[in-house]
């Protein structure tokens, strides 16, 4: 059976914010369609968007899934996300106990209502991008065309961007 890979963004804002990354990796290397092959570091970021919550841990995982289409990825990344917290987030950008997001799926681009891909404000977040970057610097943008690195470097010392390692 076919593997794909797939780059994911993770991140905590309520609780034991480490340990409910931990539990999220946990459940998506057990899941028997999923592998996570790399894991980067942890960082404690700056809310964005909705700046008046407590600052968030984040990470990026690369993963191996035998799923090979990236909605019925994000369906399985919903059902983690319900299985650890069962309240969700009351709005958009607001606090959250897991949050997974899919940024890159392969090579591919994707624009649905309910999914877009690579993740369309990935390039705008030190937060996605410094722990992709640890795992896969190299990876390629599939509509810039440019190494996730250099999107990084393009956006790392704005204001409003910390990303300090754990």
């Amino acid at each position: 059976m076919a593997s794909y890979t797939a780059y994911l963004s993770i991140g905590s804002n309520k609780g034991d914010k480490k340990e409910n990354l931990d539990r999220a990796i946990d459940h998506l290397d057990r899941h028997p369609l999923i592998a996570v092959q790399k894991v980067s570091g942890f960082y404690k970021t700056a809310p964005q968007n909705y700046e008046d919550q407590d600052w968030f841990v984040n990470a990026a995982l690369k993963i191996q899934t035998r799923v090979s289409d990236p909605l019925d990825l994000l369906k399985i990344l919903k059902e983690i996300e319900s299985q650890l917290d069962e309240h969700g987030k009351a709005f958009r950008f607001g606090p959250r106990k897991i949050d997974l997001d899919i940024i890159y799926f392969e090579d591919r681009i994707l624009n649905t209502p309910c999914l877009e891909i690579p993740h369309p404000r990935m390039h705008e977040r030190c937060f996605v991008l410094k722990p992709v970057c640890d795992i896969g610097a190299r990876t390629v943008h599939p509509v810039f065309k440019v190494e996730t690195v250099t999107l990084l470097k393009a956006i790392e010392n704005q204001e409003g961007q910390e990303v300090i390692p754990l």
